[in-house]
């Protein structure tokens, strides 16, 4: 907990101090050091600032300075649980201090910085055993992952936060880093840059030395930087900037270890490489800081969060970021005064921007300590890449190329993924046997033979063809194919009026539309993400996918790959035909440039592949285990009940699809669809289709699962199969109940109705509005029933 939580009249132990520099150093010669006692004793009449008692005498902090001290309850730290690491700690000269409070000083808070595209997510997979996705493009940490772990007796809360060029207010990612190390204050930052490129990555490096946090650098992968035949003298780069530097390869682990031992080095304070360096940026920027700088240390409020030096650099800039934060200053107005004359001397004497200014005085610092210490040439792209790019970009084959890898993942998820499916649907053919065999007649022995085989049953066939398509989809992202990819379709986004960035969501889109919407704040435009984020659903996520399986499976395995290629280009093609309205009737400028790094080529690993596929696999098993289990019992009961004793009366007037109501025999399941059904008739949807698209909203997952429940009680087929049912005659109607043109029907309106509940809550987040959230439902469900009536009208002239 945090001193400024401590009640009055409570004690408690000091664990550490999170500020930095000046601040930091000043609590710390005032007795604010690990193991001592403070005790709060009153607050003032306002309730701050607050005084507390420490070492026999009092002393004052406000609420913002007591957040940055560590402490525990001396409560707990009398009776403590001991650590596995107690033996090891009681050997130091530490017996004065609380058993409880020695395990919580050794607990280190880490977080990983960096540029887009550096690795800091394989390395976060490496330190903490998690399995997040990796990808060789920028967006794909779009939220800070957290993981826990435990190394020689220190436990370790290590996170993630999403790749940043600099530490300005331009891109959501710069703001949300920034904000992180404002409201949480890591006690040290791994900061992660590609030793291939170090130009650009040390950027970031000069603006985490301006704030003067406690840092170490992970120069990753190193291998790289070896095989380019460069040679970089890290020790000596390491002391000249103030930051131990370690070579790391995050893929295969190197040097994780040693990286380890330097993080526990500096925040114990004893690497000897760390000092605090100022960035050296011109006599002009310096005196136009300077004043600055020492007004903001005069601010108590301010000075806990971040270095004096830094947030006058960024007032100097007119960051908005810091001028919110230093507006009430009781200073503000001489901090404007001195801002606007060492501007304006600036950009007089340079004729630039000061903004512009200031980063050509860093890459200047940046190209001189590497001049000192690296040797051999420092290329940004190896030949290989600029090999690739030739024909991947290319103006005539870019796109062709593309939509011809694509369509050869579909038909390997559908050529490949055949023979386990077959395997599987004979598993579960059996187990269905063995339950008709040996369970007595009863509703258990249907709720396990109809609901829960018939439902699950029929959803776990497709699993190999996921692992697929996201086994294709893994190895592209992690090629670094799919930067690529947005690339060479930039100008076809910015036609239909979105921006080129938009094109990574999109994809990702196929995978979950949930995650992808989220990775829409990439985009720095805000028309464009949320142009971005309304169109995201009709990409034809995985969960569709065994609705597109079963029904082309059945009517269209002559020409599979064609057909499923085909939803997913109508689903984008709905796509780019919204965003097109939407900005020529909604959101009708935006003038964001495209500004991406294309990463170098890299040949993904087969660990990293087969994690990704078999962690998108362990999703899907989950969520059959979960939601879709319960919604096949909960489907079940609805078709099971009412039962009835007596035999159904003959019924004599009968539509096509079965739409008569006899709600004294009916099922609560078919009531519903009958009622519903009139709406989704011109569909050429029958009743159970009806219910099965209902079933959906909440997940389409449920969609098959529902279909499997509904069709596997149907005894008049003699195949358990799903595909078989639905071709069989109705008993009733002697018609199936569904033919190649309703099947194609039905497949376009669940590629493009309303969203799942997931998905919709996620644009209400996402977006900042319900409305666009309500928008996503009621506008994709009126498209998917007209392109649907269209899709079966015109189906059945051929």
């Amino acid at each position: 907990m945090r001193l400024s939580e401590l009640k009055e009249g409570q004690e408690g132990y000091v664990v550490k101090i999170l500020g930095h520099g000046a601040f930091r150093k000043r609590l710390t010669e005032m007795g604010f050091v690990r193991g001592k006692l403070v005790k709060n004793v009153l607050s003032a009449p306002l309730k701050d600032p607050v005084k507390y008692s420490l070492l026999g005498y009092e002393v004052s902090l406000r609420r913002s300075e007591a957040q940055m001290v560590e402490i525990i309850e001396a409560e707990k730290a009398e009776n403590p649980i001991l650590s596995p690491i107690e033996e090891r700690l009681q050997a130091n000269d530490i017996s004065d201090i609380p058993p409880a409070l020695r395990h919580e000083e050794h607990i280190i808070n880490i977080a990983l910085i960096g540029n887009p595209n550096c690795g800091k997510t394989s390395m976060f997979n490496q330190l903490s055993g998690a399995t997040e996705h990796v990808g060789n493009y920028s967006g794909v940490t779009v939220e800070a992952k957290q993981g826990r772990f435990k190394h020689k007796g220190y436990t370790f809360n290590i996170v993630d936060l999403p790749g940043t060029y600099s530490l300005a207010a331009y891109s959501p990612e710069e703001l949300y880093v920034r904000r992180y190390l404002e409201q949480e204050t890591p006690d040290v930052i791994v900061n992660v840059v590609v030793a291939s490129n170090l130009e650009r990555n040390l950027y970031l490096t000069t603006e985490l030395i301006d704030m003067d946090r406690s840092m170490v650098i992970a120069l990753n992968m190193y291998d790289e930087l070896e095989n380019s035949g460069s040679k970089l003298d890290h020790e000596l780069l390491g002391k000249m900037i103030g930051v131990p530097i370690v070579p790391t390869i995050s893929k295969s682990g190197l040097g994780m270890d040693e990286l380890l031992e330097r993080i526990i080095a500096v925040y114990e304070g004893k690497d000897e490489s760390v000092r605090h360096i100022h960035v050296t940026l011109g006599d002009d920027i310096s005196e136009a800081i300077s004043p600055i700088k020492e007004l903001i240390k005069k601010e108590a409020s301010i000075a806990p969060k971040f270095s004096a030096r830094y947030l006058a650099i960024k007032f100097l800039e007119k960051d908005r970021e810091v001028e919110a934060m230093v507006r009430k200053a009781a200073s503000y107005s001489e901090m404007c005064r001195l801002r606007e004359s060492g501007r304006k001397k600036v950009e007089e004497s340079r004729d630039e921007d000061v903004t512009a200014a200031i980063a050509a005085e860093k890459y200047g610092f940046i190209d001189g300590a590497l001049a000192e210490t690296m040797s051999g040439e420092r290329e940004t792209s190896t030949r290989a890449t600029a090999i690739i790019d030739a024909f991947v970009t290319n103006r005539l084959f870019g796109i062709p190329l593309f939509l011809g890898v694509m369509f050869l993942v579909f038909w390997l998820t559908f050529s490949i993924g055949a023979y386990p499916m077959e395997w599987i649907e004979r598993g579960v053919d059996t187990l269905n046997a063995f339950i008709d065999g040996n369970f007595p007649a009863g509703p258990l022995k249907d709720m396990i033979s109809d609901g829960i085989i018939g439902g699950v049953g029929s959803v776990i066939v497709f699993l190999p063809n996921i692992l697929i398509l996201y086994a294709c989809i893994s190895f592209m992202e992690d090629s670094g194919y799919m930067a690529r990819a947005a690339f060479i379709m930039d100008r076809a986004m910015h036609r239909m009026g979105i921006h080129g960035k938009s094109f990574i969501p999109l994809l990702m889109g196929f995978g979950c539309n949930v995650p992808a919407v989220m990775a829409t704040r990439t985009i720095e435009s805000r028309s464009s993400r949320l142009i971005t984020i309304l169109i995201n659903p009709f990409m034809s996520c995985s969960a569709r996918i065994p609705v597109f399986l079963l029904l082309i499976g059945t009517f269209f395995s002559a020409h599979a790959a064609l057909v499923f290629f085909a939803m997913y280009g109508l689903g984008v093609g709905i796509a780019m035909l919204t965003a097109r309205l939407l900005r020529r009737f909604i959101w009708k400028k935006d003038e964001t440039p495209f500004v991406m790094e294309l990463p170098p080529y890299r040949v993904p690993t087969l660990k990293a592949t087969l994690r990704h596929t078999w962690g998108k696999g362990k999703e899907y098993i989950k969520k059959m285990g979960g939601i879709i289990l319960v919604a096949c019992i909960v489907v079940w009961a609805l078709d099971y009940f009412p039962r009835h004793d007596e035999p159904s009366e003959p019924q004599t007037s009968l539509t096509a699809n079965d739409t008569q109501i006899n709600p004294a025999h009916d099922s609560y399941l078919e009531m519903i669809g009958k009622v519903v059904n009139p709406v989704m008739e011109p569909l050429g949807m029958n009743w159970r289709a009806t219910v099965a698209a209902i079933a959906g909203i909440p997940a389409k997952e449920i969609v098959v699962s529902t279909m499997g429940v509904l069709y596997t009680g149907d005894n008049d087929a003699d195949n358990n199969r799903l595909s078989t049912k639905l071709t069989a005659p109705s008993a009733i109607t002697g018609e199936p109940d569904f033919t190649p043109a309703s099947a194609l029907a039905f497949m376009v309106f669940i590629l493009l109705y309303c969203p799942c509940i997931a998905t919709v809550i996620a644009i209400v987040k996402e977006a900042g509005s319900w409305k666009y959230g309500a928008f996503a439902v009621g506008y994709n469900t009126l498209i998917a029933w007209i392109v649907a009536f269209a899709v079966y009208h015109i189906a059945l002239l051929f």
